[in-house]
């Protein structure tokens, strides 16, 4: 993929990490930022389904209340979790 081609995609990903909580916003951008380039099909394929994943939901498995049913999921809101410790 051309440098111009990742920037265009990570320029939409940005801004789908708009969300209603500034918590979020935080965390899916930080990721996108750090992580994205080095991440593999499976953990990009994992944080476009975070991004379509409702705010309360999403809350609900980065607080830890619940935890998502797909183990790419979960692995990525260890990962947001993990992040904010860095």
């Amino acid at each position: 993929m051309s440098v111009e081609r990742q920037n265009a995609e990570r320029a939409r990903l940005r801004w789908r990490c708009r969300r209603g909580m500034r918590e979020l916003d935080v965390l899916l951008v930080n990721w996108l930022e750090r992580d994205w380039l080095e991440a593999g099909p499976e953990q990009r394929a994992a944080f476009e389904t975070l991004l379509e994943t409702e705010d309360d939901r999403l809350w609900a498995w980065v607080t830890g209340q619940k935890a998502p049913a797909d183990a790419a999921l979960v692995a990525l809101v260890v990962r947001l979790r993990d992040s904010v410790h860095e």
